[in-house]
C-alpha cells in the first residue's frame, strides 16, 4: 500500500529571492512577510507576504549591515536595526515624511537584541537589561517612551497573535518571563520555571531559545519545551512539554508529547495540532492535546498517527533558463536549510520559498484503526464535514458483523456536536429576543463549523444512498436507520420527518408491514402531518394505513383541517361531519367544501343529508337556515331545488 502522506506544502508558496543572491534574509511573524535585503551603495529591499497587498520593493540608504527589519502592521512604518544600541524608522504611511528617524535604548550600556510591533504604532526594544515599550509618532518623527522593565535577558521570543514577549532570564535561562500587550499596557505576567534533564554533577544545562516556541492551541496560549533528555536519564527519548500560559494566575505544566526517538526536532501548529518534524527520520508526528490516552496519565499523549513524512513537493522551474520539457526538481524536505516559524510556516532561504504546512485528512482515515477516536480527532479539524461524511458511509459499507456498536458511538459523537451547536444557538436567539442585559458582554452569534453534521447532511450523504444499497440486508439497513433515531431522541434533537419517510419506504418496499405497524403503535416513529399522508399515500399497497394516518392526525390536535381534508378527498364525507362535530369545529366548517364532496359523490341522499345538516346548522346559528351570501352556496342551493324540489328547502322556524 502506498504510503499516506498527511500533511503538505501549501501548492502556491509565497517566492522571494533566495539567500545566495542576496545578502540577508529575515522573516516577520506579526505580517509574514520575508525581507530580502542585498547591500552595496543603496539597499534593496524586497518584501514578500502573503497576497500581492503586503509585498513591496524600496531602497534605503546603506547605514551598515541590517541585523533585524520589520514592518508595522499594516506596512505603516518600517524599522530597521543596524546597531546594537538604535532602532531607526522610516514612515510609509502617504503623504508622511520619508525621511529616517532613529531611537536609542534609555539603557546605560544595554544592546538591543531585538524588536517587536505590537501594533501599528506601537514598539518593545528587547535589550540585554530588560524591555523599553515606544509609541511611535510618525507626524512628529519621534517615539516616547510608555513604560520600561529592568531584567537580565539572555534572549527573547514573541508571539504576535497574543502580543506577548517571553524573555530568558538566569545564568541557566530557564527562568522564563512573560509580558503581555494590549491598547498601549504594558503587563508584567507570573514567571515560570522550565524544568530542564538531570545530568550529572558539576555539567550544567542551560535552556536553548531553539528548544522553546510559543504558539496558540484551541484558543490557549502555550510555551512549548523541547527537552531533550541526557544519555544517562532512565527514559532517553525526547519530549514536547507544554506549559499553559494564562494572563491571570500562574503558568503551568500541562501536556507532555512523548517523542519516542532522539535526534533534531522543529515544531509547528497546524489546525490545532502540535507537529513536531524530525530531521534524521524525515518524518513527522501529530499531536492532538485533546484526544485523551486510555492508558496514560491525563497529560501525557503519544502520537495520534504513525510517523509519516510530508508530501513530497517538486519545484516548478522557471524563468528564462527553464525549458518546457523540463521536469520539475523534487524539493529537499527536512533540508538543514529549512527554518520553522509558528504557527504553520516552513521557509527555505537556500531555494527562495515560504510554505504553509497542511494537514490532509483523508488519509488519516486509514492510519487510525480506532473509529471512536477518528472521530474525536475529526471533529476537532477546520475542513471535516466531507471526511466525516465518508468515514460513515465507509463504517457502512464494511458491513455487519459487530459494527453496530461502533455506527452507535459515532452517530453520538456527531450528534453531541449538533446538540451543543443547536444549544448554543437557541440561547443566542433568547439574548437576542431579550435585548443586552446590563452588565453582560454581548453575547455573539455561534459559529457553524464543519462539525456540525446536521440530519439533512446524513440524509443526503450517507443514509438515503445506504438504504438503496444491494446486497445489504434489511434488518441491517433498519437498525442503523433506528440507531440513528435513538442518537437523536438521546440528544434531544427534533427528527426530521424525511428520516421516518426513509425508514417507512424501506419497511414498504420489504414487505415489511407488520413492523411499521408495531413502530407507529408504539410511537417509535413521531407523528407528523408528513409522516400521515406518506401513510396516506401507501393505503393502496396496504390499506390499513389509512386509518393508522388518521389515528395520527387525530393525536396531532392541530391537524383537524388535514384530517377533514383527507375524510373529503376519499368521499367520506359522513365521516368529515361526525369528525367535525366531535372537535367542535362544525359551526365554523365551511359548507361549500362539503356540500361540493357531496355533490361530488353523486350519491342524492348524501347531499340531501349534508345540505339539511348545514341549514340547520344556521338556523340554530342565525334564525334563519338560508346561507349567507359569503358562504357562496347558490350553485348548491340550485342543484337541491333541482333534485328535490323548492318545497323540501328548511323553511325559517318562528317562535
Amino acid at each position: 500500500m502506498a504510503e499516506e502522506h498527511y500533511l503538505e506544502l501549501s501548492e502556491n508558496p509565497v517566492q522571494f529571492e533566495h539567500a545566495s543572491s542576496v545578502n540577508n534574509v529575515f522573516f516577520d511573524e506579526a505580517n509574514k512577510q520575508v525581507f530580502a535585503v542585498r547591500s552595496g551603495g543603496a539597499t534593496g529591499v524586497v518584501v514578500k507576504g502573503p497576497d500581492d497587498k503586503s509585498s513591496v520593493a524600496f531602497r534605503m540608504d546603506d547605514k551598515g549591515e541590517v541585523k533585524c527589519i520589520k514592518f508595522s502592521i499594516g506596512n505603516k512604518i518600517l524599522a530597521v536595526q543596524r546597531t546594537s544600541k538604535s532602532v531607526d524608522f522610516i514612515n510609509f504611511i502617504p503623504d508622511y515624511p520619508h525621511t529616517e528617524f532613529s531611537q536609542e535604548c534609555k539603557t546605560k550600556n544595554a544592546n538591543i537584541l531585538g524588536f517587536c510591533w505590537t501594533n501599528w504604532n506601537e514598539v518593545v526594544f528587547i535589550t540585554d537589561q530588560g524591555i523599553e515599550f515606544y509609541q511611535v509618532f510618525p507626524d512628529k518623527r519621534s517615539l516616547k517612551l510608555l513604560k520600561s522593565q529592568s531584567i537580565n535577558v539572555n534572549w527573547y521570543q514573541y508571539c504576535p497573535e497574543t502580543a506577548v514577549i517571553l524573555l530568558s532570564t538566569t545564568v541557566q535561562g530557564n527562568i522564563l518571563q512573560p509580558f503581555a500587550f494590549r491598547n498601549g499596557t504594558m503587563s508584567k505576567m507570573s514567571k515560570f520555571e522550565i524544568e530542564l534533564p538531570v545530568v550529572p554533577k558539576p555539567a550544567k544545562l542551560s535552556l536553548s531559545e531553539r528548544d522553546i516556541a510559543m504558539a496558540t492551541i484551541y484558543g490557549q496560549l502555550y510555551v512549548m519545551y523541547l527537552k531533550h533528555h541526557s544519555r544517562t536519564a532512565n527514559s532517553p527519548s525526547a519530549e514536547v512539554v507544554l506549559y499553559h500560559l494564562s494572563r491571570e494566575g500562574s503558568c503551568k505544566k500541562s501536556h507532555v508529547l512523548k517523542l519516542n526517538t532522539t535526534g533534531k526536532f522543529a515544531l509547528n501548529i497546524v489546525d490545532n495540532l502540535v507537529v513536531v518534524h524530525h530531521q534524521s527520520s524525515q518524518t513527522s508526528l501529530i499531536f492532538d492535546i485533546k484526544l485523551k490516552e486510555p492508558d496514560c496519565a491525563l497529560n501525557i499523549h503519544q502520537p495520534v498517527l504513525p510517523a509519516r513524512s510530508i508530501h513530497p513537493y517538486r519545484i516548478p522551474l522557471s524563468g528564462p533558463a527553464a525549458v518546457p520539457s523540463q521536469p520539475p526538481v523534487p524539493c529537499q524536505l527536512y533540508s538543514s536549510s529549512w527554518s520553522v516559524f509558528q504557527p504553520d510556516i516552513i521557509i527555505s532561504a537556500s531555494e527562495g520559498y515560504l510554505w504553509y504546512l497542511q494537514v490532509k485528512l483523508p488519509p488519516t482515515v486509514n492510519l487510525l484503526q480506532d473509529k471512536g477516536k477518528l472521530m474525536d480527532f475529526l471533529l476537532r479539524r477546520r475542513e471535516c464535514k466531507m471526511v466525516i461524511l465518508s468515514v460513515c458511509a465507509q463504517i457502512l459499507e464494511v458491513g455487519e458483523k459487530g459494527s453496530l456498536p461502533v455506527v452507535a458511538t459515532v452517530f453520538d459523537k456527531l450528534n453531541q456536536v449538533y446538540k451543543d451547536y443547536l444549544e448554543a444557538e437557541q440561547s443566542y436567539t433568547q439574548a437576542m429576543e431579550s435585548g443586552p442585559s446590563r452588565g453582560s458582554a454581548a453575547q455573539k452569534r455561534p459559529v457553524r463549523t464543519q462539525a456540525v453534521i446536521d440530519q439533512s447532511d446524513m440524509y443526503t450523504h450517507v443514509l438515503s444512498s445506504f438504504t438503496e444499497r444491494k446486497g445489504v440486508s434489511h434488518k441491517f439497513i433498519i437498525a442503523v436507520l433506528m440507531e440513528y433515531i435513538r442518537s437523536l431522541n438521546q440528544f434531544q434533537i427534533t427528527v426530521q420527518h424525511y428520516l421516518y419517510e426513509l425508514v417507512i419506504k424501506t419497511l414498504v418496499q420489504h414487505n415489511l408491514f407488520y413492523m411499521l405497524h408495531q413502530f407507529l403503535q408504539y410511537h417509535v416513529l413521531s407523528d407528523s402531518k408528513p409522516l400521515a399522508c406518506l401513510l396516506l399515500s401507501l393505503e393502496s399497497t396496504y390499506p390499513p394505513a389509512h386509518q393508522l394516518s388518521l389515528d395520527m392526525l387525530k393525536r396531532l390536535s392541530t391537524a383537524n383541517d388535514e384530517i377533514i381534508e383527507v375524510l373529503l378527498s376519499k368521499q367520506q364525507v359522513l365521516g368529515a361531519l361526525r369528525f367535525i362535530r366531535s372537535v367542535g369545529g362544525h359551526d365554523n366548517a365551511s359548507a361549500r367544501k362539503f356540500l361540493d364532496a357531496a355533490q361530488q359523490t353523486g350519491d342524492q341522499m348524501l347531499f340531501y343529508t349534508v345540505f339539511r345538516s348545514f341549514q340547520q346548522r344556521n338556523q340554530r346559528l342565525r334564525g334563519s337556515p338560508a346561507f349567507n351570501p359569503g358562504e357562496h352556496c347558490e350553485e348548491h342551493v340550485a342543484h337541491f331545488k333541482q333534485l328535490f324540489g323548492e318545497q323540501a328547502l328548511m323553511k325559517p322556524s318562528t317562535v
